[in-house]
């Protein structure tokens, strides 16, 4: 019996960052900023980092350090890339038994464009990462007590059927979509969303979904309250977090601290929070979890060094959590 499953994206990721990156501001671009090299220019890198990624193998390494059984469902191409995400895997005590071998070399492929600010930009091959088959799935083997779900490439009929194995067999189950899966929109989710045990995503794709305005933090998550059965958690970057369980709301800032990189914040912060619940721990001490592993993090130029062991909380104070006093 596993303590929990991730399912989802696993990649080989490339982390670039150079002084010669700039930000340019500008309205017309959807977040009000852009990642900009001169055009024909060739550039110095400060930094190279070579590491594994996906929402679903950085948050069974979250799980495996805080000491919980834990296994991954991936999918991963016949090439040195999937090799080594597979061998992290096990280095890291994930079990590899779910693991699924595509026959085409192809695996999932980031590259991490970063300035010296932390900004970034994410450049994506999902390869046969976003081809993850339920079929290949070894059902009978599938006992856990949580499934943790992340991109799977806007493939709603796969994640039906998780769900729908879930409720069968009464696992719990934690939904941080992807991008493919919320350009679906609200209609085609809401039932989905209204499955699950815990719904997470930051506040820029919650604001999205709604079709509401990105500054309204109170109406951006009263909507999200009445459509989730169980818990519910924004993270709102350098604002903190917001979370419901079904009946009080909870908030909490985060630590002042230097950023080297932002790149699998999120993942950090779901996964923290859902290895607490897991655990049996109350909201305040997931939320101060899932901000410390988070933070720890964001120190490193990459979405798994300074995941934070078992006992660990890293450098900085544990945060301070209000509850019912948020909005």
């Amino acid at each position: 019996m596993y303590d929990l499953i991730t399912i989802g994206a696993a990649t080989r990721d490339v982390f670039l960052k150079s002084k010669k990156i700039t930000t340019h501001k500008d309205a017309h671009y959807r977040t009000g900023s852009a990642l900009c090299f001169d055009m024909d220019s060739k550039n110095e890198l400060d930094e190279v980092h070579l590491s594994t990624g996906g929402g679903a193998t950085n948050a069974a390494i979250t799980f495996a350090r805080q000491g919980l059984k834990t296994a991954s469902i991936v999918r991963v191409g016949s090439d040195s890339f999937g090799k080594e995400i597979i061998d992290e895997l096990k280095k890291e005590k994930v079990s590899v038994e779910f693991v699924q071998k595509d026959k085409k070399p192809e695996t999932g492929y980031s590259t991490i464009i970063t300035a010296t600010d932390g900004s970034r930009v994410i450049l994506v091959k999902r390869g046969v990462s976003a081809d993850i088959k339920f079929a290949d799935i070894k059902l009978s083997k599938l006992k856990t007590r949580w499934i943790y779900i992340s991109s799977l490439g806007g493939d709603l009929a796969l994640l039906s059927k998780i769900l729908n194995f879930a409720k069968k067999n009464k696992i719990k189950t934690a939904w941080n979509p992807g991008q493919k899966e919320l350009n679906a929109g609200l209609e085609r989710l809401k039932p989905l969303i209204k499955s699950v045990d815990a719904f997470m995503l930051n506040k820029d794709e919650a604001s999205a979904l709604l079709n509401l305005p990105f500054k309204n933090d109170a109406e951006i998550f009263q909507k999200l309250e009445n459509m989730v059965k169980g818990i519910v958690v924004m993270t709102k970057g350098k604002e903190g977090v917001s979370v419901y369980d079904g009946k009080d709301i909870y908030c909490a800032g985060i630590p002042k601290s230097p950023i080297v990189g932002r790149t699998g914040a999120g993942d950090a912060f779901n996964s923290g929070f859902v290895s607490a619940i897991a655990s049996g721990k109350e909201i305040s001490y997931a939320i101060q979890l899932g901000t410390a592993n988070s933070t720890s993090l964001i120190q490193h130029f990459s979405a798994k060094t300074g995941l934070l062991k078992k006992d660990q909380w890293g450098k900085y104070p544990r945060v301070k959590v209000s509850k019912n006093k948020c909005f």
